[in-house]
């Protein structure tokens, strides 16, 4: 058994799509939400059980990237966790399309800052960088072209770079989705073009653990 057990944290962050309902308080039943992070911690902690690794999530339903910022030290740091993953910008775009041009959007500085302040705080943490992913239909379709999309298309550029900027992993997800579109109708994997369903959350899980490459990560920390 590894010296390090109940040493590892992985830490996840973001909007609704993360928190996904989990329970606030320590039911171990309930801590995880019903989404990709129950998905992976159920995966990732049955196949090393013997490394007694902790998951948390802490997503917010609502939140967006300045959301994160403002209770990053309560919420992220303070677990001085080995391993931070965000995935957060669909309320970024919405909130902007609610409130027009005149909107200041700090995405872009706010995620930084966060990555930023991450790396200070340990240099050696492992940071994951998820890209928001929506599809054209329910709440998104009406005001696909003109609103939804380019602003899609410009927080995914944004989180690329800054993952690649501060050397965290990125997980690209839009193209998961939209494959998967071709498979069976857009409402299948999100039942309102941003919230994914039970089968969108699965891919996004496996996507996740696919550009996380877990078992090497875990070699590298142990």
């Amino acid at each position: 058994m590894s010296d390090n057990k109940s040493k590892l944290t992985i830490l996840f962050q973001g909007d609704s799509i993360t928190d996904g309902n989990r329970g606030r308080s320590e039911d171990p039943n309930h801590i995880h939400g019903h989404g990709y992070v129950y998905l992976i911690a159920s995966r990732i902690g049955a196949a090393y059980a013997e490394h007694g690794i902790t998951f948390i999530n802490r997503g917010v339903s609502g939140d967006r990237a300045v959301d994160l910022y403002a209770r990053w030290e309560t919420d992220a740091l303070a677990y001085r966790p080995q391993m931070i993953s965000i995935l957060v910008g669909i309320n970024d775009i919405l909130r902007g399309i609610g409130e027009g041009e005149a909107n200041f959007d700090r995405y872009e500085r706010s995620l930084r800052r966060l990555l930023e302040e991450a790396r200070e705080n340990d240099p050696s943490v492992t940071l994951v960088v998820c890209e928001p992913f929506a599809l054209r239909t329910g709440m998104t379709a009406e005001r696909w072209e003109q609103d939804w999309e380019p602003r899609l298309i410009e927080k995914q550029r944004v989180a690329r770079a800054i993952a690649e900027e501060y050397d965290a992993i990125f997980v690209p997800l839009q193209s998961v989705f939209n494959e998967a579109s071709n498979r069976a109708d857009a409402s299948y994997w999100m039942w309102d073009g941003v919230h994914p369903t039970t089968a969108g959350h699965t891919l996004l899980a496996e996507q996740w653990l696919s550009a996380v490459n877990f078992e090497q990560w875990l070699r590298e920390r142990l």
